[in-house]
């Protein structure tokens, strides 16, 4: 991209990022009289940390939401149905949730607006072991598949077998929730639905297990964002900046992990104390091209209206919601960063 192409949202960036310093140093001195008061800002996960949150806690290691004037707070959910529950209840600022469940909350009248994507496309795979002979989905049939119990992952699969010229009869299916990685390995289920390629395709290859990783939309199903920040609407609109601001930041701080992938690692454990270092190293390797987008030139975290609005028809096609929520009720990029400053 040429440095003319790059101008004005290069200074639209600079001016956020202007703002959110001047932001900071309006405020009141802290104690030694050399700081400032941040605006408080919170931020609810969609589970506990991990690498899909890499750009999150290096962005905060390093001090860019400090920068931004913002107070940052990050939550674990202890319900991961909590996280959508709080945002439309004013209770969180921002929560990390997924494209189909900002649909369904739709759906169901929350006042809830995707603002950026965390992951702009599936992580969410069909997975099964090359030494099981499997040679595709057809060779799935008379099989059992583990699932994590989520309807709308019902429909995925629904979707996937009518590819393949198959229906759910088909198959087994198991709902093993958190446990599709225990069902594969021990031989309860020849396949699993439900498990990231990211996460879960890469502990099987660190235990030498050889799987076969198929992204949901390679099998029939529309693309769509994994994970979404979210924002109730009312208070997005009532006072936007900080939202705008939260956004720079974590611009920042995902492009400071793409580049510094031992870094980003490092504060990924350092966030989560139980997680294995080997595992994770491998896991945030994997998992930092799906943070930086597929349009790594483009506003960071933009959210595509057309596949928005075709993820949408298909789950109204499979009678997940009543009827076509248009794009402009569920998405917004009004609030994304420009390309981050040098």
């Amino acid at each position: 991209m040429t440095s003319k192409r790059r101008t004005p949202a290069l200074v639209a960036a600079l001016a956020v990022l202007a703002l959110a310093l001047g932001l900071a140093a309006c405020g009141e001195k802290s104690e030694d009289g050399k700081g400032s008061e941040r605006r408080p800002f919170s931020l609810t996960l969609d589970f506990y940390p991990n690498p899909d949150h890499a750009g999150i806690y290096l962005g905060e290691k390093l001090g860019y939401f400090e920068e931004a004037g913002l107070d940052l707070s990050v939550d674990t959910p202890a319900d991961p149905s909590a996280p959508m529950k709080l945002v439309a209840a004013g209770r969180t600022d921002v929560a990390i949730s997924y494209e189909p469940e900002v649909v369904l909350a739709r759906d169901r009248g929350l006042d809830v607006v995707a603002i950026a994507a965390l992951v702009d496309r599936p992580l969410t795979s069909m997975i099964w072991l090359r030494k099981s002979g499997i040679k595709g989905v057809a060779g799935l049939r008379g099989k059992t598949i583990a699932t994590a119990g989520i309807p709308y992952q019902d429909a995925f699969l629904k979707t996937i077998l009518a590819r393949a010229g198959m229906k759910p009869t088909d198959v087994r299916t198991v709902n093993v929730g958190f446990s599709l990685l225990p069902a594969l390995v021990g031989g309860s289920a020849q396949a699993m639905l439900g498990g990231f390629r990211n996460v879960e395709g890469v502990d099987l290859r660190l235990r030498g297990k050889a799987p076969v990783v198929k992204p949901v939309d390679e099998l029939g199903v529309p693309t769509y964002a994994e994970l979404v920040l979210v924002a109730n609407r009312a208070r997005l609109e009532a006072d936007p900046e900080p939202y705008r601001l939260f956004l720079a930041a974590l611009a920042r701080g995902t492009r400071a992990a793409v580049e510094r992938p031992g870094a980003a690692t490092k504060a990924v454990l350092e966030a989560n104390r139980d997680l294995e270092p080997r595992l994770t190293a491998a896991e945030v390797k994997a998992t930092l091209p799906f943070l930086a987008g597929r349009d790594p030139d483009g506003p960071y975290g933009r959210l595509s209206p057309e596949e928005w609005r075709d993820f949408a028809a298909w789950m109204r096609d499979n009678g997940l919601v009543e009827e076509l929520i248009e794009p402009a009720k569920l998405i917004t990029n009004d609030y994304l960063p420009g390309p981050v400053p040098e």
